[in-house]
């Protein structure tokens, strides 16, 4: 009856080949099954591979914009007027805060050593509109006057210094002149920033607006001013538009712009992992054409009699066809279940292989991380369908092809 019902509601082509996956003796058939886990697994590899790349590029995302802000104007030289620029752009839409800043390469003397970070000079109760490093102080306090510095907390580890203690900090501009010698700049450790990317926590310190003047021998003006604008995905419109405020003199750019190689890394590692990836796919999809090509010899003899009494070779291709298409959907959705689900569970994962191997398999020290980070859109899950339902279906077309040209009178003496 139920067979009845399928031929009434289902092209024949489709009720037949699920008639293939379904033996006689067996509720499915083994060839059929594994050629599915194949394509699960392949599918899941991706899923969570991806996934975890993606997560780590928003994860540097958001570490670089807790750092840096969405925007950056300057001028050709200083900005002799920050006050003026700074009261123009935070008129504009989308702006929502701004705040000079004068940045630059300083060494830093602790007991012998010597250490090369970028020192930002910044007006501390600006700086809190366009930066989350005064919500990122992990030891001291967010205080900067003309003898108080903030140091990252890996810069911190490798000077051996905690708050209250005195640094000695140069500038280049120090050496600039062979007739002339300026004396560092003893500055006391006020408090020690962690955001959880090495490059800022080694790499950066803040100083006063009036400090970072004296290390550079500027009686005013900034190197540049800080934007910081409502939507940071939309930063380039907000640059356009404080573009036509100040006029050509000044430049913008965009978090985006001043972040591109890392971005455009991370951009092209995601696609070659993409690739290689789909050869897993790929091995599994043998499976798939493997298990119908074997189809396509036991069932040969059907093939002759259906094409005897009239069925195209369309009709028997599509047979088969539909058998790779239904294998193809049933792995890819099962491996995306799968995916999700192992991305579900994939710190408890971490931690049991770390307790069971007694191994610290993410050290936080080196990573910053407590877990692993992770995004799954939807824009990679279609992405990833699409691409494993594409080769899946390739895979069913040889023996398709196969069954569709098959004689009918060979086939019917096919022992």
């Amino acid at each position: 009856m139920f067979d009845v019902f399928c031929v009434m509601h289902l092209p024949f082509s489709l009720f037949l080949s699920l008639k293939y996956l379904k033996p006689k003796r067996t509720l499915l058939s083994i060839a059929s099954v594994m050629s599915v886990i194949g394509v699960m697994l392949g599918v899941a590899v991706m899923v969570i591979v991806i996934s975890v790349m993606t997560g780590f590029d928003d994860m540097w995302r958001d570490k670089i914009l807790s750092f840096n802000a969405h925007l950056v104007v300057r001028q050709f030289g200083a900005i002799d007027d920050p006050e003026n620029i700074v009261g123009r752009v935070e008129r504009l839409e989308g702006v929502t805060g701004a705040a000079p800043l004068i940045q630059g390469l300083v060494f830093v003397q602790r007991e012998g050593q010597v250490y090369t970070p970028i020192a930002r000079g910044v007006l501390p109760e600006q700086e809190t509109k366009v930066s989350r490093i005064p919500e990122n102080i992990v030891d001291g306090t967010y205080y900067l006057e003309d003898d108080e510095i903030i140091i990252g907390r890996d810069l911190a580890f490798q000077m051996g210094v905690s708050v209250g203690d005195e640094v000695l900090v140069y500038s280049p501009q120090s050496f600039a002149s062979a007739d002339e010698f300026h004396l560092p700049e003893e500055l006391t450790v006020s408090g020690i920033f962690e955001l959880g990317m090495w490059d800022f926590d080694m790499g950066y310190v803040l100083t006063s607006l009036e400090t970072a003047r004296e290390l550079y021998n500027m009686e005013d003006g900034v190197h540049a001013v800080q934007v910081m604008t409502s939507d940071p995905y939309h930063a380039e419109t907000t640059a356009r538009l404080i573009s036509s405020e100040l006029g050509s003199e000044y430049i913008v750019q965009t978090w985006m712009e001043l972040n591109h190689q890392l971005f455009a890394a991370l951009r092209v590692e995601k696609n070659l992992m993409l690739f290689i990836l789909i050869f897993i796919v790929l091995v599994a999809a043998f499976g798939i054409a493997s298990t119908l090509i074997n189809t396509t010899y036991q069932k040969t003899r059907e093939i002759g009699l259906l094409k005897a009494i009239g069925f195209s070779s369309g009709s028997i291709m599509r047979v088969f066809f539909w058998q790779g298409c239904i294998e193809g959907v049933a792995g890819t959705a099962a491996g995306i279940g799968l995916g999700r689900l192992a991305l579900h569970y994939r710190n408890d994962l971490l931690q049991f292989l770390s307790n069971r191997l007694n191994l610290d398999l993410l050290p936080k020290e080196l990573y910053h991380l407590s877990e692993i980070p992770a995004t799954t859109t939807g824009t990679d899950i279609l992405l990833i369908s699409i691409v494993a339902l594409m080769i899946c279906m390739l895979a069913g077309l040889l023996p398709a092809m196969r069954a569709a040209h098959l004689d009918p009178v060979r086939a019917l003496r096919y022992e």
